[in-house]
Protein backbone atom coordinates (compact mmCIF):
# COMPACT_ATOMS: atom_id res chain seq x y z
CA UNK A 1 0.00 0.00 0.00
CA UNK A 2 1.36 3.38 -0.89
CA UNK A 3 1.47 6.24 1.56
CA UNK A 4 -0.24 9.06 -0.28
CA UNK A 5 -1.44 12.27 1.27
CA UNK A 6 -2.82 15.17 -0.67
CA UNK A 7 -2.94 18.71 0.60
CA UNK A 8 -4.22 21.79 -1.14
CA UNK A 9 -4.02 24.78 1.13
CA UNK A 10 -4.10 28.22 -0.48
CA UNK A 11 -1.87 30.35 1.72
CA UNK A 12 -1.38 34.00 0.89
CA UNK A 13 2.09 34.86 2.13
CA UNK A 14 3.64 38.24 1.53
CA UNK A 15 7.08 37.01 0.64
CA UNK A 16 8.76 37.97 -2.59
CA UNK A 17 11.51 35.84 -4.05
CA UNK A 18 13.29 37.07 -7.09
CA UNK A 19 15.85 36.17 -9.64
CA UNK A 20 18.43 38.76 -10.47
CA UNK A 21 19.00 39.23 -14.17
CA UNK A 22 21.68 41.74 -14.90
CA UNK A 23 20.59 44.39 -17.38
CA UNK A 24 22.31 47.27 -18.97
CA UNK A 25 23.18 49.02 -22.18
CA UNK A 26 21.17 50.35 -25.05
CA UNK A 27 20.18 46.94 -26.44
CA UNK A 28 18.74 45.86 -23.09
CA UNK A 29 16.77 49.09 -22.80
CA UNK A 30 15.33 48.68 -26.29
CA UNK A 31 14.53 45.01 -25.67
CA UNK A 32 12.68 45.90 -22.47
CA UNK A 33 10.50 48.36 -24.39
CA UNK A 34 9.21 45.63 -26.72
CA UNK A 35 9.40 42.64 -24.35
CA UNK A 36 9.28 43.75 -20.71
CA UNK A 37 10.00 40.91 -18.32
CA UNK A 38 10.89 40.74 -14.66
CA UNK A 39 11.31 38.31 -11.78
CA UNK A 40 12.62 40.90 -9.33
CA UNK A 41 11.74 40.41 -5.67
CA UNK A 42 10.35 43.93 -5.54
CA UNK A 43 7.96 43.02 -8.38
CA UNK A 44 5.95 40.61 -6.26
CA UNK A 45 2.49 40.86 -4.73
CA UNK A 46 1.62 37.42 -3.43
CA UNK A 47 -1.85 37.85 -1.92
CA UNK A 48 -4.54 36.93 -4.46
CA UNK A 49 -7.25 39.37 -3.36
CA UNK A 50 -4.77 42.20 -2.92
CA UNK A 51 -3.30 41.67 -6.38
CA UNK A 52 -6.76 41.71 -7.96
CA UNK A 53 -7.56 44.93 -6.11
CA UNK A 54 -4.31 46.49 -7.37
CA UNK A 55 -5.15 45.36 -10.91
CA UNK A 56 -8.59 46.96 -10.78
CA UNK A 57 -7.09 50.20 -9.48
CA UNK A 58 -4.55 50.18 -12.31
CA UNK A 59 -7.18 49.87 -15.04
CA UNK A 60 -9.31 52.57 -13.40
CA UNK A 61 -6.43 55.04 -13.23
CA UNK A 62 -5.22 54.27 -16.75
CA UNK A 63 -8.76 54.68 -18.10
CA UNK A 64 -8.98 58.14 -16.55
CA UNK A 65 -5.52 59.19 -17.82
CA UNK A 66 -6.22 57.99 -21.37
CA UNK A 67 -9.61 59.72 -21.27
CA UNK A 68 -7.95 63.00 -20.30
CA UNK A 69 -5.32 62.52 -23.03
CA UNK A 70 -7.92 61.94 -25.73
CA UNK A 71 -9.98 64.88 -24.45
CA UNK A 72 -6.93 67.12 -24.78
CA UNK A 73 -6.55 65.97 -28.37
CA UNK A 74 -10.22 66.78 -29.02
CA UNK A 75 -9.55 70.38 -27.99
CA UNK A 76 -6.61 70.56 -30.41
CA UNK A 77 -8.72 69.01 -33.19
CA UNK A 78 -11.31 71.76 -32.65
CA UNK A 79 -8.61 74.41 -33.06
CA UNK A 80 -6.69 72.86 -35.97
CA UNK A 81 -9.57 71.33 -37.91
CA UNK A 82 -7.40 68.34 -38.81
CA UNK A 83 -9.48 65.39 -40.00
CA UNK A 84 -6.50 63.01 -39.69
CA UNK A 85 -5.96 64.08 -36.13
CA UNK A 86 -9.66 63.60 -35.42
CA UNK A 87 -9.38 60.00 -36.63
CA UNK A 88 -6.38 59.41 -34.36
CA UNK A 89 -8.26 60.91 -31.41
CA UNK A 90 -11.26 58.65 -31.97
CA UNK A 91 -8.81 55.75 -32.14
CA UNK A 92 -7.32 56.74 -28.78
CA UNK A 93 -10.79 56.93 -27.20
CA UNK A 94 -11.68 53.45 -28.43
CA UNK A 95 -8.35 52.02 -27.25
CA UNK A 96 -8.85 53.47 -23.78
CA UNK A 97 -11.90 51.25 -23.50
CA UNK A 98 -9.72 48.10 -23.59
CA UNK A 99 -9.33 48.70 -19.86
CA UNK A 100 -12.97 47.69 -19.36
CA UNK A 101 -12.57 43.96 -20.26
CA UNK A 102 -9.59 43.78 -17.92
CA UNK A 103 -11.61 45.48 -15.18
CA UNK A 104 -14.33 42.87 -15.60
CA UNK A 105 -11.76 40.05 -15.65
CA UNK A 106 -10.10 41.18 -12.41
CA UNK A 107 -13.51 41.51 -10.77
CA UNK A 108 -14.49 38.00 -11.91
CA UNK A 109 -11.18 36.63 -10.68
CA UNK A 110 -12.09 37.65 -7.13
CA UNK A 111 -15.17 35.43 -7.12
CA UNK A 112 -15.00 32.12 -5.28
CA UNK A 113 -14.84 28.85 -7.18
CA UNK A 114 -18.13 27.11 -7.90
CA UNK A 115 -19.27 23.56 -8.64
CA UNK A 116 -19.06 24.37 -12.35
CA UNK A 117 -15.87 26.49 -12.27
CA UNK A 118 -13.90 24.53 -9.71
CA UNK A 119 -10.64 26.41 -10.44
CA UNK A 120 -12.32 29.79 -10.07
CA UNK A 121 -12.56 32.50 -12.72
CA UNK A 122 -8.93 33.46 -13.22
CA UNK A 123 -9.01 32.42 -16.88
CA UNK A 124 -11.21 35.45 -17.60
CA UNK A 125 -8.02 37.50 -17.34
CA UNK A 126 -6.35 35.43 -20.06
CA UNK A 127 -9.41 35.84 -22.31
CA UNK A 128 -9.21 39.61 -21.78
CA UNK A 129 -5.59 39.34 -22.87
CA UNK A 130 -6.76 37.89 -26.21
CA UNK A 131 -9.00 40.94 -26.68
CA UNK A 132 -6.01 43.22 -26.02
CA UNK A 133 -3.96 41.30 -28.62
CA UNK A 134 -6.74 41.82 -31.15
CA UNK A 135 -6.68 45.57 -30.47
CA UNK A 136 -2.88 45.74 -30.90
CA UNK A 137 -3.19 43.85 -34.20
CA UNK A 138 -5.92 46.26 -35.31
CA UNK A 139 -3.66 49.22 -34.45
CA UNK A 140 -0.90 47.74 -36.63
CA UNK A 141 -3.30 47.26 -39.54
CA UNK A 142 -4.71 50.78 -39.27
CA UNK A 143 -1.25 52.36 -39.00
CA UNK A 144 0.11 50.33 -41.93
CA UNK A 145 -2.84 50.94 -44.25
CA UNK A 146 -2.83 54.67 -43.49
CA UNK A 147 0.94 54.92 -44.10
CA UNK A 148 0.69 53.12 -47.46
CA UNK A 149 -2.30 55.22 -48.48
CA UNK A 150 -0.38 58.42 -47.80
CA UNK A 151 2.64 57.15 -49.71
CA UNK A 152 0.46 56.52 -52.77
CA UNK A 153 -1.67 59.65 -52.38
CA UNK A 154 0.21 62.22 -50.26
CA UNK A 155 -2.01 64.48 -48.19
CA UNK A 156 -1.04 68.04 -47.34
CA UNK A 157 -0.89 68.61 -43.59
CA UNK A 158 -2.04 71.98 -42.25
CA UNK A 159 -1.66 73.54 -38.81
CA UNK A 160 1.60 71.67 -38.23
CA UNK A 161 2.18 73.23 -34.82
CA UNK A 162 -1.14 72.06 -33.43
CA UNK A 163 -0.81 68.65 -35.03
CA UNK A 164 2.65 68.24 -33.47
CA UNK A 165 1.26 69.34 -30.11
CA UNK A 166 -1.50 66.73 -30.35
CA UNK A 167 1.06 64.06 -31.17
CA UNK A 168 3.12 65.03 -28.15
CA UNK A 169 0.05 64.95 -25.87
CA UNK A 170 -0.91 61.52 -27.18
CA UNK A 171 2.58 60.09 -26.84
CA UNK A 172 3.14 61.34 -23.28
CA UNK A 173 -0.28 60.22 -22.06
CA UNK A 174 -0.05 56.77 -23.59
CA UNK A 175 3.52 56.16 -22.49
CA UNK A 176 2.71 57.12 -18.90
CA UNK A 177 -0.17 54.63 -18.93
CA UNK A 178 2.06 52.01 -20.56
CA UNK A 179 4.74 52.33 -17.89
CA UNK A 180 2.13 52.15 -15.12
CA UNK A 181 0.27 49.14 -16.53
CA UNK A 182 3.47 47.21 -17.24
CA UNK A 183 4.86 47.89 -13.76
CA UNK A 184 1.65 46.81 -12.03
CA UNK A 185 1.28 43.83 -14.36
CA UNK A 186 4.76 42.68 -13.34
CA UNK A 187 3.98 43.14 -9.67
CA UNK A 188 0.86 41.01 -9.69
CA UNK A 189 1.95 38.53 -12.38
CA UNK A 190 -0.70 39.55 -14.94
CA UNK A 191 0.32 38.88 -18.55
CA UNK A 192 -2.94 40.47 -19.73
CA UNK A 193 -2.24 43.74 -17.91
CA UNK A 194 1.33 43.84 -19.25
CA UNK A 195 -0.10 43.25 -22.74
CA UNK A 196 -2.51 46.14 -22.23
CA UNK A 197 0.43 48.29 -21.19
CA UNK A 198 2.16 47.34 -24.42
CA UNK A 199 -1.07 48.23 -26.22
CA UNK A 200 -0.94 51.73 -24.73
CA UNK A 201 2.69 51.90 -25.90
CA UNK A 202 1.63 51.14 -29.49
CA UNK A 203 -0.85 54.01 -29.30
CA UNK A 204 1.97 56.21 -28.04
CA UNK A 205 4.06 55.14 -31.04
CA UNK A 206 1.22 56.17 -33.34
CA UNK A 207 1.02 59.59 -31.72
CA UNK A 208 4.81 59.86 -31.92
CA UNK A 209 4.54 59.23 -35.66
CA UNK A 210 2.19 62.22 -35.90
CA UNK A 211 4.75 64.38 -34.07
CA UNK A 212 7.76 63.22 -36.11
CA UNK A 213 5.83 63.35 -39.36
CA UNK A 214 4.78 66.94 -38.72
CA UNK A 215 8.41 67.80 -38.02
CA UNK A 216 9.54 66.22 -41.28
CA UNK A 217 6.89 68.08 -43.26
CA UNK A 218 7.90 71.34 -41.59
CA UNK A 219 11.49 70.69 -42.76
CA UNK A 220 10.31 70.31 -46.36
CA UNK A 221 10.04 66.51 -46.59
CA UNK A 222 6.33 65.69 -47.04
CA UNK A 223 6.91 61.93 -47.31
CA UNK A 224 8.31 61.90 -43.77
CA UNK A 225 4.81 61.32 -42.39
CA UNK A 226 4.02 58.04 -44.23
CA UNK A 227 7.59 56.73 -43.98
CA UNK A 228 7.62 57.19 -40.22
CA UNK A 229 4.17 55.61 -40.20
CA UNK A 230 5.63 52.45 -41.73
CA UNK A 231 8.44 52.40 -39.17
CA UNK A 232 5.90 52.73 -36.36
CA UNK A 233 3.86 49.90 -37.90
CA UNK A 234 6.92 47.65 -37.70
CA UNK A 235 7.39 48.66 -34.05
CA UNK A 236 3.75 47.81 -33.28
CA UNK A 237 4.20 44.37 -34.87
CA UNK A 238 7.25 43.80 -32.63
CA UNK A 239 5.18 44.73 -29.58
CA UNK A 240 2.36 42.44 -30.76
CA UNK A 241 4.79 39.53 -31.06
CA UNK A 242 6.02 40.02 -27.49
CA UNK A 243 2.53 40.42 -26.02
CA UNK A 244 1.14 37.45 -27.97
CA UNK A 245 3.98 35.23 -26.77
CA UNK A 246 3.21 35.90 -23.11
CA UNK A 247 -0.59 35.76 -23.35
CA UNK A 248 -0.68 32.60 -25.48
CA UNK A 249 1.86 30.87 -23.25
CA UNK A 250 -0.44 31.47 -20.30
CA UNK A 251 -3.37 29.98 -22.23
CA UNK A 252 -1.21 26.93 -23.03
CA UNK A 253 -0.25 26.57 -19.33
CA UNK A 254 3.30 27.74 -20.01
CA UNK A 255 5.37 28.60 -16.93
CA UNK A 256 8.74 30.31 -16.64
CA UNK A 257 11.31 27.47 -16.28
CA UNK A 258 13.14 29.28 -13.49
CA UNK A 259 9.99 29.11 -11.35
CA UNK A 260 9.90 25.34 -11.81
CA UNK A 261 13.60 25.14 -10.95
CA UNK A 262 13.05 27.13 -7.74
CA UNK A 263 10.13 24.92 -6.75
CA UNK A 264 12.10 21.70 -7.35
CA UNK A 265 15.09 23.03 -5.41
CA UNK A 266 12.87 23.94 -2.45
CA UNK A 267 11.16 20.53 -2.47
CA UNK A 268 14.41 18.55 -2.68
CA UNK A 269 15.76 20.45 0.33
CA UNK A 270 12.67 19.63 2.40
CA UNK A 271 13.37 17.26 5.35
CA UNK A 272 12.03 13.76 4.65
CA UNK A 273 11.92 14.23 0.86
CA UNK A 274 14.18 11.77 -0.99
CA UNK A 275 13.32 12.96 -4.48
CA UNK A 276 10.86 14.80 -6.67
CA UNK A 277 9.01 12.43 -9.02
CA UNK A 278 7.15 15.13 -10.89
CA UNK A 279 6.18 18.77 -10.69
CA UNK A 280 3.54 20.59 -12.70
CA UNK A 281 2.74 24.30 -12.53
CA UNK A 282 0.27 26.52 -14.33
CA UNK A 283 -0.90 30.12 -14.33
CA UNK A 284 -4.62 30.77 -13.94
CA UNK A 285 -4.97 34.50 -14.43
CA UNK A 286 -2.24 36.07 -12.31
CA UNK A 287 -2.00 33.22 -9.78
CA UNK A 288 0.16 30.08 -9.88
CA UNK A 289 -1.00 26.56 -9.05
CA UNK A 290 1.30 23.56 -8.51
CA UNK A 291 0.98 19.77 -8.40
CA UNK A 292 3.97 17.81 -7.02
CA UNK A 293 4.80 14.14 -6.43
CA UNK A 294 7.49 13.32 -3.87
CA UNK A 295 9.50 10.22 -2.93
CA UNK A 296 9.76 9.63 0.84
CA UNK A 297 11.12 6.92 3.13
CA UNK A 298 9.12 3.68 2.55
CA UNK A 299 9.02 3.07 6.30
CA UNK A 300 7.27 6.37 6.98
CA UNK A 301 3.83 6.06 8.55
CA UNK A 302 0.71 7.55 7.01
CA UNK A 303 0.80 10.38 9.53
CA UNK A 304 4.47 11.08 8.76
CA UNK A 305 3.75 11.08 5.01
CA UNK A 306 0.96 13.58 5.57
CA UNK A 307 3.23 15.80 7.68
CA UNK A 308 5.97 15.76 5.00
CA UNK A 309 3.48 16.60 2.24
CA UNK A 310 1.95 19.40 4.28
CA UNK A 311 5.36 20.86 5.12
CA UNK A 312 6.42 20.67 1.47
CA UNK A 313 3.29 22.50 0.37
CA UNK A 314 3.94 25.20 2.93
CA UNK A 315 7.55 25.52 1.71
CA UNK A 316 6.37 25.92 -1.89
CA UNK A 317 4.09 28.83 -1.05
CA UNK A 318 7.10 30.63 0.42
CA UNK A 319 9.62 29.68 -2.27
CA UNK A 320 7.53 30.55 -5.35
CA UNK A 321 6.05 34.04 -5.76
CA UNK A 322 2.33 34.26 -6.57
CA UNK A 323 1.72 30.57 -5.85
CA UNK A 324 -1.80 30.40 -4.41
CA UNK A 325 -2.29 26.64 -4.07
CA UNK A 326 -0.31 23.40 -4.19
CA UNK A 327 -1.36 19.77 -4.35
CA UNK A 328 1.40 17.53 -2.94
CA UNK A 329 1.45 13.71 -3.07
CA UNK A 330 3.91 11.61 -1.05
CA UNK A 331 4.87 8.08 -2.17
CA UNK A 332 7.28 5.42 -0.81
CA UNK A 333 10.57 5.73 -2.67
CA UNK A 334 10.66 2.07 -3.80
CA UNK A 335 7.21 2.05 -5.43
CA UNK A 336 7.39 0.89 -9.05
CA UNK A 337 3.73 0.13 -9.74
CA UNK A 338 1.46 2.60 -11.46
CA UNK A 339 0.56 5.26 -8.91
CA UNK A 340 -3.00 5.40 -10.16
CA UNK A 341 -3.73 1.68 -9.82
CA UNK A 342 -1.99 0.77 -6.54
CA UNK A 343 -4.15 0.33 -3.47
Amino acid sequence: MTHERTVGHGHGHGHGHGHGHPRGGFRSAVRDVFAPHSHDAADSVDDALESSRIGIRAVKISLVVLGITASGQVAIVAISGSVALLADTIHNFSDALTAIPLWIAFALGRRAATRRYTYGFGRAEDLAGLFVLAMIALSAVIAGVEAVRRLINPIEIDHLGWVAAAGLVGFVGNELVALYRIRVGRQIGSAALVADGLHARTDGFTSLAVLLGAGGVALGFPLADPIIGLVITAAIVAVLRSAARDVLRRLMDGVEPELVDDAETALRAEPGVLGVRGLKMRWIGHRLHADAELDIDPSASLAEAHAIAHSAEHTLTHAVPKLSSALVHAYPAHTTLDRHTTT
